[in-house]
């Protein structure tokens, strides 16, 4: 059986007006061309206990497609990492390897930083 409000991401916990319905995200951006996506490669260690992550920033388009490339990069380092909140973690230093492979695939605006 489904609850009727069901709790959201957005910190609704409770309202008092019975006619109130949890609005759902309709606006889920369309993925840019690889041509088109400006991506930044950076070398990040803060919250990390020292140690060091490449980021790859900027990207816009569907959550699928975010994990589909970040999964992508990964393999073709040959290490872990996540891709979440519009951004993928890629860990160690490959900051390289990482702009290597998004030339090699059509990614024309990323810079190093």
């Amino acid at each position: 059986m489904s609850k009727k409000n069901k709790p959201d991401t957005r910190g609704f916990v409770y309202s008092t007006d019975p006619n109130f319905s949890f609005e759902e995200d309709q606006n889920s951006a369309e993925t840019l061309q690889p041509a088109q996506q400006k991506l930044k490669v950076r070398l990040d260690a803060k919250h990390r206990a020292g140690k060091a992550v490449t980021l790859v920033e900027g990207f816009i388009g569907k959550e699928e497609d975010l994990e589909g490339l970040g999964k992508k990069i990964k393999s073709f380092c040959g290490t872990g990492g996540s891709a979440k909140d519009g951004e993928i973690i890629v860990q160690g230093d490959q900051r390289e390897k990482v702009m290597q492979w998004l030339m090699k695939n059509g990614y024309k605006q990323a810079k190093k930083i």
